[in-house]
């Protein structure tokens, strides 16, 4: 228990620091502070791997499985990847909401903040919720893998992202029940105008990124339960990986438009972990072909967007 405990104290500590220390005042992140932060991120969560070897090398965690200190690794860097390359959906989700809302780049951090830590709290429900259902009732899992196959499906029949905040349920449930204002008071998520406090933009930007965070949550979630059930794997890639979203959205939020193949690698993706869930009483594969399908599909759409132009439409 106390390795749990120790994990949570390090992501506060890491929270405390980024919006306490190095983004106490509001500014805007730029392609340069946004790749440091990236790139500091992905250190640190790969570098945690290290740990995951410690720990169950000196047994100091729970191992129903009875994992490998090397196999546990492998599957920590593969849910790390595939919460990573899944968020890449949420970030083109999140640019939305904050154009639709109108917010200033400069406070988009601080409500990225705010939502990273509801989206902490709500994953680990979730997370623990879907382990037990695993742990207890061996079938859900088809269940589980042919959700991913049809959510693989719909993505690839998509014809691009058709979100409008402003249409979606949430903002009318949130119109009823709250008095909004369209005015934007600096960094507040609240004002007193007139004697009514009043939601601010940014508070409402903020409610619909988190519930759909725990949309996207549904998607990815099961996604790494196929690679394992063990609890602390799945939590710690997981939550490292969603540590690093801000920076990521910062990154390439600017950049969606030139990967145009990427939603191609997420359909690969999803497939192949909603039939390895299917196939997995019968079939075992080994980590290694995980991580490298998963790693190509990502390279694959990423260098294929790069390289192949665009077609010019118009005379």
């Amino acid at each position: 228990m106390w390795i749990w405990a120790a994990f949570i104290f390090l992501i506060v500590i890491f929270l405390a620091l980024d919006l306490g220390v190095f983004n106490k005042k509001d500014h805007v992140i730029r392609a340069k502070e946004a790749t440091i932060w990236t790139s500091l991120w992905v250190t640190i969560a790969l570098g945690f791997s290290g740990v995951i070897y410690w720990l169950f090398s000196q047994g100091l965690i729970a191992n129903p499985t009875q994992l490998s200190p090397s196999n546990a690794v492998l599957k920590y860097i593969t849910g790390y990847l595939i919460e990573l390359s899944l968020s890449i959906d949420n970030v083109f989700v999140i640019a939305v909401i904050f154009s639709s809302f109108a917010i200033p780049p400069i406070y988009q951090h601080r409500v990225l903040f705010w939502g990273i830590l509801g989206a902490i709290v709500f994953r680990a429900i979730m997370i623990v919720f879907g382990v037990t259902l695993i742990n207890k009732f061996d079938w859900i899992i088809y269940v589980f893998g042919v959700f991913l196959l049809y959510t693989a499906f719909k993505m690839l029949k998509s014809e691009g992202p058709q979100y409008n905040p402003k249409n979606s349920f949430v903002f009318r449930q949130v119109k009823k029940i709250y008095p909004l204002t369209t005015v934007i008071h600096g960094n507040h998520f609240f004002i007193r105008r007139m004697g009514i406090r009043a939601a601010t933009p940014l508070f409402v930007a903020l409610i619909i990124i988190e519930l759909t965070d725990i949309l996207f949550a549904l998607d990815s979630i099961p996604a790494i339960l196929a690679i394992t059930a063990d609890p602390f794997i799945v939590f710690s890639s997981n939550i490292l990986a969603i540590l690093g979203l801000r920076s990521m959205y910062f990154l390439i939020s600017r950049m969606l438009a030139k990967f145009r193949f990427i939603n191609y690698s997420l359909v690969v993706i999803l497939a192949f972990v909603g039939l390895k869930m299917l196939f997995s009483h019968h079939i075992e594969l080994p980590e290694w072909l995980s991580l490298t399908v998963i790693v190509t599909a990502l390279a694959t759409g990423i260098l294929t967007s790069l390289f192949i132009p665009e077609k010019q439409t118009g005379g």
